[in-house]
């Protein structure tokens, strides 16, 4: 992504719910059966390119397209939310940063940057599941190894997830 690139009709600064919704996830989000984990865990396909909130019957799921890691940044575990934030900062690592030295050094929340409109922090980890600004992204391997979700997508699961949810990445 180009950092001084803005996502096309959106104003780069604004904190807008509205205008996120307007970046829709090519994959639509639908409920399947889904059993073997506790109602309110995350279980994360990065083979499928697939995430699922298991509802409360604990025989279903929310299904949403992702995007994952690229190859050789992908990883498998299970965490947990450690925090969540609505229209998060992002600053790239320094790994990150040498990777892409283009980057900025630190960026604002808003319809620009590139973790959308929510992020769910895993554990102490670097890594979240976090919206993006890029929603053709999703359905591909192209993060660092975060999990990126349209920000419609993103907003709903936010809204669902506590903080202290197990998340398995398979």
């Amino acid at each position: 992504m180009d950092p001084n690139q803005v996502a096309p009709g959106l104003d780069p600064g604004v904190k807008d719910d509205a205008q996120a919704a307007l970046l829709k996830s090519p994959i639509k989000r639908t409920v399947v059966p889904f059993s073997g984990y506790a109602p309110g865990t995350i279980v994360i396909s990065t083979q499928e390119r697939r995430l699922y909130y298991v509802l409360e019957d604990g025989n279903s799921a929310l299904k949403y397209g992702i995007g994952v890691g690229k190859e050789g940044f992908s990883w498998k575990g299970t965490q947990t939310i450690s925090g969540k934030r609505e229209w998060p900062d992002w600053t790239p690592p320094k790994e990150m940063i040498a990777r892409r030295p283009e980057l900025p050094d630190h960026m604002d929340g808003g319809l620009n940057n590139p973790l959308g409109a929510r992020a769910l922090y895993l554990g102490d980890t670097l890594y979240r599941i976090h919206g993006t600004n890029e929603p053709n992204s999703i359905g591909k391997a192209v993060s660092s190894g975060c999990i990126r979700m349209a920000d419609p997508d993103v907003m709903d699961l936010y809204n669902r997830v506590d903080v202290g949810a197990t998340v398995v990445v398979l």
